[in-house]
Parts: C-alpha cells; structure tokens; sequence
C-alpha cells in the first residue's frame, strides 16, 4: 500500500507547493517550464522508455502529442491560478472530477454501453461541481484575508463580481482541462502507442513549448523559480511513478488503485486545505466534496 500512499502524497504536495509558490516568490510559469526538464530526465533514469522506437510513431500519435504539448503546461499554469484563488480542497476536487469527461467521452464518441450506475455516477459528479463552483460573499472575504498582496486588489469589495468569476472560471478550467488530457493519453492508448515513450515525448514536447513561450515573452530569468522547478518536477513526477508502481502492485485489483487514488487526494487535499491553510468552504462546498465523493464510488471500473 505504500505505493498507493506515496502517489497521493505526493498529488497533495503539488497542491501544496502552488499553494505556497507566490508567496516564496516563486514564478510559477519557470518553475513549470524547468518541471518538465526534471521529468523528462526522472522518466529516461526510473521508466526506461524503448528509446529505439520512441520516434516511430503514426501520423495520428503525433497529433495527440502536439495538443499535450500545449495542454500540459497550460492546464498546469491554470491549476496554479486556481489553488492561489479558490484553495487546494475545490482545486483537487475539481481535478479528481475531471474523470468524468473520458468516461462521457466514451459513451459518446466510442460508443461503450451506458450502464445506470455510471448513468448516476456522473450526474452526482456534475452536481458535486457545480456546488464547488458556488462561492458565496463570505468565502469570498475569508479568501480575501489569506491572500498574497499582490491578490489583493483582485478580492477588494468593488471588484468581488470579478474575484468569484475568475475563481470559477479556473476551477471549469482544472476540470475540463484534465479531463481533455486523460482522453488524450486513452486514446493514444487505444492507437497502440506505449505508455512510457508516449509520457516521455509529451514532457519532453511540453517542457519546449513552455520554454519557447517563455522566451518569446523575453522572460527574465529567476534562480529561485528556475530552481524550485526542479523539486516541482520530482513532486509532479513522484505522482506519476508511484501511481504506476500501485496498478504494478495490484495487477488484478485496479477498482482498488483507481478509488484509493481519487478518494484520497480530495480526502487529504481537504484535511491540508482547511487544516493547514486554514480555506473557508461553505456548507454547499461541503456538499459537493461529499457528491464528489460518492460519484468516484459510482464510477469505479467493474
């Protein structure tokens, strides 16, 4: 179990780190960047890629790779801006829903059989969003005192209407933008391509395209960003590896690995956001992490 453990571990530490990020004085999008180096060179070192055929790939493989280049890095800046706006508890949450997008997307674009429990797992998931997304006043003041002072222009009482449209607008982005992402890495799966070489070549495309991004913004360089990138990097990565290393553990009981893995980010990323953080929910946040909850149950693979 210990596998299991350490890759939610380490998912809740991502949260963390963002969390903490502005305050360091941490730019987060170089961190991000120098991240994808780290995983690139932790994915050759642990997974071992079939390096001889890494670039023999169809036409419709490097498609997909080109839209998580992109998606990648966008999702994870996106990500960002919702656990400084919205707290690590509905970022990790709205995360952990996305799972119902590929689960949509199968029914509705691969045409897999409908059954009435996944029917029902997605609508308590849809509901369980939209009680995540609802900010009332008072959280809102309350997020307003825990932010930087460089948010706090974003939280003043005039501009409160805008405040709560970014944090939502955020949040939609975490959860569509995972979700966009885990049909990707399914349907490449489903094309033929391998797991390892695909996950390599899409950092390695990921981490470019920021760099690329970040120079034609003629970025000015930051050692302590560039150097946290590598301790975000080994966090994101630790994540992957030891997810894989559980579904290696449990060959026969993946239900196990899928629950225990949802289950406990939005348990422990609740525990850390409103412990530590000391982030304000609402009685309909509530609501929706315990719908959340519920729809993982209902969505299990079987």
């Amino acid at each position: 179990m210990h596998t299991l453990i350490l890759s939610i571990a380490f998912s809740v530490a991502v949260s963390i780190f963002l969390k903490l990020a502005r305050g360091g004085g941490i730019r987060v999008d170089q961190a991000i960047a120098v991240n994808y180096a780290t995983a690139v060179a932790l994915c050759l070192w642990l997974l071992r890629p079939p390096l001889d055929t890494l670039f023999q790939q169809p036409p419709a493989v490097w498609l997909i790779l080109g839209l998580l280049g992109v998606l990648l890095p966008s999702v994870f800046l996106i990500m960002a801006a919702a656990v400084r706006r919205t707290g690590i508890v509905r970022s990790d949450t709205a995360q952990r829903l996305s799972l119902i997008l590929p689960i949509l997307a199968a029914f509705l674009v691969f045409h897999e059989a409908a059954s009435g429990r996944k029917l029902l797992g997605i609508a308590l998931a849809l509901c369980a969003l939209a009680c995540l997304l609802a900010r009332p006043r008072a959280a809102d003041q309350g997020a307003a005192a825990d932010a930087t002072p460089a948010d706090a222009a974003a939280t003043r009482p005039d501009d409160e209407t805008q405040a709560r449209s970014r944090g939502w607008l955020t949040l939609l982005g975490v959860w569509a933008g995972y979700g966009c992402i885990d049909i990707l890495f399914k349907q490449m799966a489903r094309i033929g391509a391998g797991f390892t070489g695909s996950l390599l070549l899409s950092f390695a495309l990921a981490g470019l395209l920021m760099g690329l991004w970040l120079l034609a913004r003629r970025t000015r360089w930051h050692a302590r960003s560039l150097a946290s990138g590598l301790v975000l990097g080994g966090l994101n990565f630790g994540n992957i590896y030891f997810y894989i290393r559980a579904h290696q553990t449990f060959p026969d009981n993946p239900t196990l690995v899928f629950a225990a893995m949802n289950i406990g980010v939005i348990s422990i990323g609740t525990l850390v956001g409103a412990g530590l953080f000391r982030e304000r929910l609402s009685a309909v946040n509530l609501l929706g992490i315990g719908l959340a909850l519920g729809a993982i149950v209902l969505l299990f693979p079987r």
